[in-house]
């Protein structure tokens, strides 16, 4: 049933909407879950996922790697993660895209603007009581 009636519940706007959303709502979209250390110690679930994170693929064939992430292609709704790479015919190797949502975050690059999200986001019982 229809909760919002500013909201259409139509598959073909919601995957219009989807696949031609801008860069900065495609951030969004490709956020990554944290790993439960990280879950604890931030109060945190997920995270828009970034260069130099350190995932743990966590589906696929792909399944068990961990690496860094050495891009973000948010054109293709991928991440390419450190030595995740296959080889191709001609013997050159390419790297792999896996979807955001297919990794736990399990070290974050953090700088100044990272840290505020992370405070922001917070949802710790402690930040409620004061």
């Amino acid at each position: 049933m229809k909760q919002s009636v500013d909201v259409s519940s139509s598959r073909r706007k919601s995957r219009k909407a989807h696949f031609s959303a801008p860069s900065d709502l495609r951030r969004k979209i490709m956020s990554a879950s944290l790993s439960k250390e990280l879950r604890e110690k931030h109060s945190v679930r997920s995270i828009p996922i970034r260069k130099d994170d350190e995932v743990l693929v966590v589906r696929g064939s792909y399944k068990g790697r961990e690496g860094k992430v050495v891009q973000v292609y948010r054109r293709k709704w991928v991440i390419h993660v450190e030595r995740v790479n296959r080889e191709k015919a001609n013997g050159a190797s390419v790297p792999v895209g896996i979807h955001p949502s297919k990794v736990v975050v399990t070290k974050l690059h953090l700088d100044k603007d990272r840290k505020a999200i992370l405070e922001r986001k917070d949802r710790s019982v402690k930040k409620t009581e004061a």
